[in-house]
């Protein structure tokens, strides 16, 4: 045989496979692109939160999970903050009102200083629900936080049910539950 037409053989040979393991790549392909949907749409998609564990300035872990039953709403603050100042006397109102009942609130204060300097704060101000001292890695649990002050709000089962970019009101938690149980 002439030394083209052996090579013409090869290149036709390589040719084929290439299109046969092209073919078999794809087949693959299209069932773990269909295995991976499949997988998604299996699993739960809700704004259940992977639970979070906070341990207060007096010590007192807090976790998600042991707060089933209740609503538990997270205020992420700053001492340096006007509108987060002005928000403690309404979430003192809604925890002092709540907290042996059905809702609790953790503050957890970023970007302010010291644990003694929060503390400080804390007792001039009246804080009467607990406090984290925040850094990033504590607001990862949470959520995304652009500004100051922010509130999550989770059902008593533990579900994400609200997320709050600035101020919030006792008034205006509690009609957020009140409408949640009448739907």
């Amino acid at each position: 045989m002439a030394p083209t037409t052996i090579l013409r053989q090869r290149a036709r040979r390589h040719l084929k496979s290439m299109h046969t393991n092209h073919c078999i790549g794809a087949h693959r392909a299209v069932i773990l692109r269909k295995l991976l949907i499949w997988l998604l749409l299996a699993l739960p998609l809700s704004g259940f939160a992977a639970g979070f564990s906070l341990e207060d300035m007096q010590g007192k872990t807090h976790r998600l999970e042991d707060y089933r039953g209740k609503w538990v709403l997270v205020n992420f603050w700053a001492i340096w903050c006007p509108p987060c100042m002005s928000e403690i006397p309404e979430l003192n109102s809604l925890h002092d009102a709540h907290n042996d009942k059905d809702l609790v609130v953790i503050s957890i204060a970023m970007d302010s200083g010291s644990k003694k300097k929060v503390a400080e704060f804390s007792q001039a101000h009246g804080i009467s629900y607990p406090v984290v001292l925040g850094n990033r890695k504590i607001a990862a649990q949470i959520g995304e936080i652009d500004v100051l002050p922010t509130s999550f709000l989770y059902s008593p089962n533990g579900e994400q049910v609200s997320y709050q970019a600035g101020e919030v009101t006792r008034e205006s938690i509690e009609t957020y539950i009140k409408n949640k149980k009448l739907n």
